[in-house]
This record gives structure tokens, C-alpha cells and sequence, in this order.
């Protein structure tokens, strides 16, 4: 019996455009998911190295945000756009705590 492996079923975003003042926050929480992935891979041992090493837990991308190379950075905005995204297909509106 031949077994295909789960093929992810995502939420289809591609219709909605993130608001220009939503691009902003798309942004700064990419950084915040940066630093979150870092200051866990350092809570488990893991420390900066140029090249990625599992065995020494070595990473290059133990690095401030604002150094990563671009496409690091790509990957990040990526996850917290489509987070956005997702939110507002979802029904749910996302407004300033102080309009």
C-alpha cells in the first residue's frame, strides 16, 4: 500500500491585502519573531556560529534582527504577514489601542 505524506491544507490569504498601516506592525513583529526563535534556541544551549552546526548547537542566525542577511528576514516577515492575514480572513479587525 503505497502512503502519501499529509499534504498541509492552509487558509487561502492570497485574496487579502495588508493595509498599509498593517505593513508597519507585519514588520516589527517579524523582528519579535526572530527574537523569539533566538532567545529559545539560546535558553536550549544553542549559541552563534557562521555555520549551522546541530551536534555543537551552532547557529548563524543567533544574530540581532537588523543583522540577519535579507532573506532570513523574508522568512519572517513571511510567517507574520501571513499571521495578519490570516486574522483578518478570520473576521477579526485589527485596530490601534489609541485611534
Amino acid at each position: 500500500m503505497n502512503q502519501t505524506p499529509d499534504i498541509p491544507i492552509t487558509v487561502d490569504t492570497s485574496h487579502v491585502e495588508l493595509p498599509e498601516e498593517l505593513q508597519a506592525v507585519a514588520e516589527q513583529m517579524a523582528e519579535h519573531v526572530h527574537e523569539v526563535w533566538a532567545a529559545a534556541r539560546v535558553a536550549q544551549g544553542w549559541t552563534y556560529g557562521p555555520e549551522r552546526n546541530d551536534a555543537d548547537k551552532k547557529h548563524p542566525c543567533l544574530i540581532p534582527y537588523a543583522q540577519l542577511p535579507e532573506e532570513e528576514k523574508a522568512y519572517d516577515r513571511e510567517t507574520s504577514t501571513e499571521t495578519l492575514k490570516f486574522l483578518m480572513v478570520s473576521g477579526f479587525e485589527i485596530v490601534p489601542k489609541h485611534q
